[in-house]
């Protein structure tokens, strides 16, 4: 079996997890945020959302850098509407999904860097940066926005099973 079939497989479950956490998201509470420290819930969301695009530069380039002739790259803009939020994850998930199908093997071991400013900051074969810098960093703010849903008194959605807010009937 390829590598790609296994990965495959996987991102389908964790972005439908994404999928149905980001249309959760209340437009009306997109500013809030649990602490003067953290984000809001519309930058969590937004963020969500565009991790999938990560998995697109992976496998379609050989390096990212963060700050590039030490300017940052700029943000993308800030989502208005849980539609929104769901239908760029759609479209990042779709890009990154051809990207991983098409990949072979040989394409997934190649290494791949993340730069700020020039300076290497890691380099990893392309599988090893789809798992961790995409897939358990997708998972990681999936669940962030969960407690943020909580906070909230909005239903978390089952991910792995089901959550204390979707219990089978009968339990």
């Amino acid at each position: 079996m390829a590598i790609r079939d296994m990965l495959l497989g996987e991102f389908d479950q964790e972005i439908a997890g994404a999928r149905r956490t980001l249309e959760r998201v209340p437009d009306d509470r997109l500013e809030w945020s649990p602490h003067p420290k953290s984000g809001t819930m519309g930058w969590l969301a937004g963020h969500l959302a565009n991790v999938p695009s990560w998995g697109t530069l992976t496998l379609t380039g050989d390096v990212l850098d963060l700050a590039p002739g030490g300017k940052p790259l700029d943000p993308p803009p800030q989502p208005e509407s849980s539609a929104e939020l769901v239908a760029t994850l759609d479209r990042h998930a779709a890009e990154a999904r051809a990207a991983i199908a098409g990949a072979s093997d040989e394409d997934l071991m190649q290494p791949w860097s993340l730069l700020q400013n020039g300076q290497v900051l890691m380099t990893l074969p392309r599988l090893a940066v789809l798992r961790s810098f995409v897939f358990n960093h997708l998972i990681h703010h999936r669940a962030q926005l969960g407690v943020y849903l909580r906070l909230n008194d909005i239903p978390v959605p089952s991910i792995y099973g089901p959550s204390a807010d979707e219990q089978p009937s009968g339990s």
